[in-house]
């Protein structure tokens, strides 16, 4: 990895594409938990090799504080250098504090007593499947440096060309973006209500979740963005913000107006997500669907199952296959787009801690919008002919294993999984 860290582009200064954030994106209620805010520098990442090379410089280069929290953190090549990052942070003398995840990173992690004989402190957010926060997974991948730069995405602390031991031919499709200015100190105060949920002491934690939610004073009021570009830092848990990522992706839809390009790799959003996109494309919207594959069997074949009625409505669905599909992203008109760690499907939105960054009228957005759009075009096309001419028997799967997904979240989300 290089030790070159390009410095954060000010989107105010440059020319944006895609046109002006359309308003009513911001002004509806139902974007009532989404406030915007100006001012913001940052640097979209596509893979980790970049990625890593910049966080574990901004580690290094720290002044105060260093916080991380991630699902997967392995022991890897990656993750061996992060790690030495936090601990010489940490004997510098800065407070560094970790939460890894209990199922996604394994419980004997070989860096925790490196990083206890240090002084990196780290929590386990549910250290068993079922455990203190019941079947929820923190899901984020968010850090922040000295509480003015943070990065969300939907990259693990993991080796770009390796997953679960073995060897991917090309680095996994994934994305972040390093953030510097207002939205870095809301990641950082993420990180902080997710480090006192953890504590040790549950009366003493339930007691400080109850005064962080007074203290918040529930849903941030909407504020139209006056000018680009602007961002907005969404987070959801299951106390105050269940469905904010969720209502976000329908408020935008909702509002399209010319293209919605959409790619992640575990499609199984509720009816109303489902609705949404149909909807728009029967207004005649373009609606590109890039759908990942070969990670998780059960969804390769409970998936398809929707794709019937999205192509009926005039959607172009492709399915990617050229290597590891991770990113969870989106790009809605050319100048509205996510990017974060929420997959489209009942875990993601309803049940695992998630962190989306919401980006108006930036460059980085017809950046996203060409590497989404480049990875569609390469990708194989569902052809609606064949797709409807499918033997009986892959029908008949792609039924059973859909509504067995169905059933399964229905029980694990009681009931809210629709």
């Amino acid at each position: 990895m290089t030790n070159e860290t390009p410095v954060l582009q000010d989107a105010n200064e440059l020319e944006v594409p895609g046109g002006e954030f359309n308003r009513a994106l911001v002004r509806s209620r139902r974007g009532a938990r989404l406030r915007f805010s100006a001012g913001n520098r940052l640097r979209l990442f596509q893979s980790g090799t970049d990625y890593f090379a910049t966080l574990i410089e901004r580690i290094r280069t720290a002044r105060k504080t260093v916080v991380l929290e991630v699902y997967m953190f392995c022991a890897d090549a990656a993750g061996a250098q992060v790690s030495a990052a936090l601990v010489e942070a940490a004997r510098r003398g800065l407070s560094v504090r970790v939460i890894t995840d209990g199922v996604g990173t394994a419980q004997n992690l070989p860096y925790y007593d490196d990083w206890r004989a240090h002084g990196v402190r780290f929590r386990i957010f549910n250290p068993h499947l079922f455990g203190r926060f019941g079947f929820s997974r923190t899901h984020r991948k968010i850090a922040s440096i000295d509480g003015e730069i943070a990065f969300v995405g939907g990259i693990n602390i993991v080796d770009d060309l390796e997953n679960e031991g073995v060897k991917l031919d090309q680095p996994r499709w994934d994305f972040a973006l390093e953030i510097a200015g207002p939205v870095a100190a809301e990641v950082h105060a993420a990180f902080e209500q997710q480090w006192q949920r953890l504590d040790s002491n549950p009366v003493r934690a339930t007691l400080r979740r109850t005064l962080t939610f007074v203290r918040d004073g529930g849903p941030a009021r909407v504020e139209a963005p006056p000018s680009p570009p602007q961002l907005a830092f969404v987070a959801r848990d299951n106390l105050n913000r269940r469905r904010t990522i969720e209502r976000a992706y329908l408020h935008a839809i909702g509002h399209a107006r010319e293209e919605i390009v959409l790619a992640n790799p575990y499609f199984m959003p509720g009816h109303k997500l489902r609705g949404a996109l149909v909807s728009a494309a029967k207004r005649g919207l373009r609606v590109k669907l890039l759908i990942g594959r070969k990670e998780f069997r059960l969804l390769d074949y409970a998936v398809p199952l929707l794709y019937g009625m999205l192509l009926r409505a005039g959607a172009q669905i492709a399915e990617y296959d050229k290597t590891m599909l991770h990113g969870k992203v989106a790009v809605i008109d050319g100048s509205w787009a996510t990017v974060g760690s929420s997959n489209l499907d009942a875990l993601s939105l309803l049940l695992n801690h998630e962190a989306n960054v919401i980006i108006a009228n930036a460059p980085e957005v017809g950046e996203l919008r060409d590497a989404i759009l480049a990875a569609f075009e390469e990708s194989p096309k569902i052809d609606p002919r064949l797709y409807a001419a499918r033997p009986l028997p892959e029908r008949l799967l792609n039924w059973f294993t859909y509504n067995a997904y169905r059933v399964a979240m229905k029980m694990l989300t009681v009931g809210e999984y629709d």
